[in-house]
Parts: structure tokens; sequence; C-alpha cells
């Protein structure tokens, strides 16, 4: 399936604390049923969008290193921009890899450091295993961040941005600005589909490919860890930039509130509503992806 057009028109801006949009959530167990079928789709390579450029494309950019704090794997990253500028950490969801941000790492912004992960349990990270822990996960994104004490924006997609909030809330003087795309961070809106469980008994978990069995592994822990994260989140002091589209029917936009209500300790928070746009965001809606990464850079709110 083709992705959709480059970029939302007319996005909606909203201060925070204001809300004019309609909440969507999960449409019941039809929403379940297209989360789980979702995540499927996306680990065999069947998602309706992705990236332009080739994986291979990225060769040149990876590099290794091991990350201890009680993970203890090797992790892979892609590398690419500005030694010395401001590092911007990019952070994928559920399955996935390095690799879904070739279009930006292929073209970073100028005067930009940008580095991607193969999250713990994907791609050509360790372990084999999957690493449900969002403590855990952001030990590996918190092993980037640079030792120079420069400013650090992430950047999560996703369940990637429940990790990224995690590094935020864990290191927040040293995280300058947040965002986060698609975010999953309301445990309230977690639910797990019979085809979940299924997916998980061993003879049939045993069947599948890696991605698969550690995005499940994942998704089906996810709500506790979410649920402890929620009383981090105040922690948070970066400026927050949130894009989310009002099409979503893996990451419901029910979200935002959620967010603007427990990031009361952020410098600010903005939030870019993409009319009609889905979960797929860093692929169908490169344009204002870019524009957010261009808000978070900058010094004021």
């Amino acid at each position: 399936m083709p992705p959709a057009p480059a970029h939302a028109a007319n996005p909606r801006r909203s201060a925070r604390g204001r809300s004019p949009w309609p909440h969507r959530t999960h449409a019941g167990a039809r929403g379940r049923l297209r989360n789980a079928i979702g995540v499927a789709l996306a680990a065999v390579g069947c998602a309706p969008a992705g990236p332009i450029a080739p994986a291979s494309a990225t060769d040149a950019l990876r590099t290794r290193l091991t990350v201890g704090s009680g993970l203890c794997s090797t992790v892979s990253v892609l590398r690419a921009g500005a030694r010395d500028g401001t590092r911007v950490i990019m952070v994928h969801g559920t399955p996935g890899s390095a690799t879904a941000w070739a279009d930006y790492l292929l073209s970073p912004p100028p005067g930009i450091e940008l580095l991607a992960l193969d999250r713990p349990g994907f791609g050509n990270s360790g372990p084999a295993d999957a690493v449900t822990r969002l403590a855990d996960q952001a030990a590996a994104v918190s092993a980037l961040m640079p030792p120079d004490d420069r400013p650090v924006v992430l950047l999560g997609h996703s369940l990637g941005g429940a990790v990224v909030a995690r590094v935020a809330a864990d290191h927040p003087e040293r995280v300058s600005a947040l965002v986060l795309l698609a975010a999953s961070l309301d445990p309230a809106l977690e639910a797990i589909h019979p085809m979940q469980r299924l997916g998980a008994w061993p003879p049939i978990r045993a069947l599948l490919p890696r991605a698969i069995r550690n995005a499940n592994a994942e998704l089906m822990a996810l709500r506790p860890e979410l649920q402890a994260l929620a009383d981090l989140l105040p922690r948070i002091m970066a400026k927050v930039v949130i894009v989310h589209g009002t099409d979503d029917d893996l990451v419901p936009v029910a979200n935002v509130p959620f967010m603007q209500a427990r990031l009361r300790g952020a410098r600010c928070v903005k939030v870019v509503m993409l009319e009609g746009r889905n979960h797929f965001l860093p692929w169908n809606s490169e344009a204002a992806v870019r524009d957010a990464i261009r808000v978070a850079l900058e010094p004021s709110c």
C-alpha cells in the first residue's frame, strides 16, 4: 500500500489545557483488533507507510555500543549530521528499527546531530527476547546522551514516545525538549486483544518472527508500565511538542489530553493536531515532523 500524501495541510495547534478537537478512543474490540493486526502487518513489512530510502542506504551510519545499567546488551545505532551540534535522538515504536528514520538521517537539519537506535529486542540490537520494562528501554536511550552536557532533544514515535518520556522523567536536567509523535502514554487506553494472548502461547510464540514476538510481549506488558510512568510524568521539565493524527486507530487521539494534564512540570507544551492523519506520521507527515523538531530546537517556548 502506498504512503499517504507528504504532509497534512493546515494542522491545528492548541495551547496547553485547551482541547478544540473531539477526543477519539478505541472502537471497542474493533480498535483492539486493528491494533493487533497493525502490529503484525508492520512487523512483516506490510505497514501502509515507510521511509522512501531503502534500509541499506543507512549502512554506513551504523555503530554499536554496549549498555550496562541493568540492560547489559549491545545496541545498534545510526548516526548522522554535525557531530558538535545539538543531539536529537529518535526512538521507534513497536515493532520497528532505526531504519524507520532513514529519510531524516540521510537529510538531517543543518547543524544538528541525529541518532536513531534499534531499541533493545529489535533490529540489530540485543537481547534476543523482548525487553518490556520502560526503565530498561530508557537506559539504552540514556546511554546515547552526549558526555559533554550538550542539550539533548528526544523524539519518540508510538511506544517510543513512552520510552523517551521515561528518559526525560529520569533525567529532567539533561533533556531540553521532547517530541511525542503519536505517542502512547495513557494506560486507560491500552487493551489486550485475544489474538495477542494466542500469540503469547508458547507453541505459537516459538513460530513467530522475533519482531512480532517481542512487539506482542511489549504491548501485553505496556499498561502497568504506563501506569507507573504516569506518576513520573510531572518530573519532566523540558519543552514538549505533541504531534498526533486525528484518525489514529492504533494510538487514539485521546492520549493527547492525558499528556497535557500530566505534563504539568514541563517548560511548555505545544500540541499539533494533523487532520485526517493516521498513526504512521514519520512517513506520511514528514514535513510536520521536521517542523516539530525545528520547534523543539528553538530556545524559547
